[in-house]
This record gives C-alpha cells, sequence and structure tokens, in this order.
C-alpha cells in the first residue's frame, strides 16, 4: 500500500508563513507529478500547484509569488512554502502525488489524509 503524510498545517496571521510537507511512502517503483490542492468549506477542491519529476512548476494565479513548491525526489517528498498567507488562503490542504507501484502497473493518483491552514486577518 501508499501512504501520504502530510505536516506542517496550523494557525497563521496573515502576512505569516507556514511550510507543508508530504511524504509518500510504501510500495513505490515511481513518482511522476507531485501536488497539493485545496478546499476551502463551500467550495470546490482546487489545485494549488504542482511540480513534476524534472521540476518543472505550475501555480494556480492566487498564489503566483507567494508559494512555492519544490520536491525531493530521493525522500519521495514534495514541500509547499507559503508566504505572504492571507485569510482567502485558509482551506484544508491536500497532498496529491501520480505514481507507480511496480513497472508493470499504471500509474494512480494518490491523496494525503489533509492538513489544515487557517490565516487569520
Amino acid at each position: 500500500q501508499v501512504q501520504l503524510v502530510e505536516s506542517g498545517g496550523g494557525v497563521v496571521q496573515a502576512g505569516g508563513s507556514l511550510r507543508l510537507s508530504c511524504a509518500a511512502s510504501g510500495r513505490i517503483f515511481s513518482v511522476n507529478d507531485m501536488g497539493w490542492y485545496r478546499q476551502a468549506p463551500g467550495k470546490q477542491r482546487e489545485l494549488v500547484t504542482a511540480i513534476t519529476k524534472g521540476g518543472s512548476t505550475n501555480y494556480a494565479d492566487s498564489v503566483k509569488g507567494r508559494f512555492t513548491i519544490s520536491r525531493d525526489n530521493a525522500k519521495n517528498t514534495v514541500y509547499l512554502q507559503m508566504n505572504s498567507l492571507k485569510p482567502e488562503d485558509t482551506a484544508v490542504y491536500y497532498c496529491n502525488a501520480n505514481l507507480r507501484q511496480t513497472p508493470l502497473r499504471y500509474p494512480s493518483d494518490y491523496w494525503g489524509q489533509g492538513t489544515q491552514v487557517t490565516v487569520s486577518s
């Protein structure tokens, strides 16, 4: 089985920073794209940012210039550095990884359990 374990959420004042981490573990042959999504109360889950195995990144317009995604391929871990946080960034943040468990299996998407980020004004 595969597990994605997130850490680093919490409560922060507007303008502050948080760093999220997500480590994938278990039976893993290779990891492709990794990313972060978020879901605010009453809203649909949305893509925040993603990173390829080679390090190419993309960001939602709402977080460009404030959030930075990175990954450590040797540790199957992805990070999200969030700066200049705003109250509208408040949400549950979910880690996502597209990975292959064995060489013969198709890649599948896996999700973390979610971590709450609350930004107070």
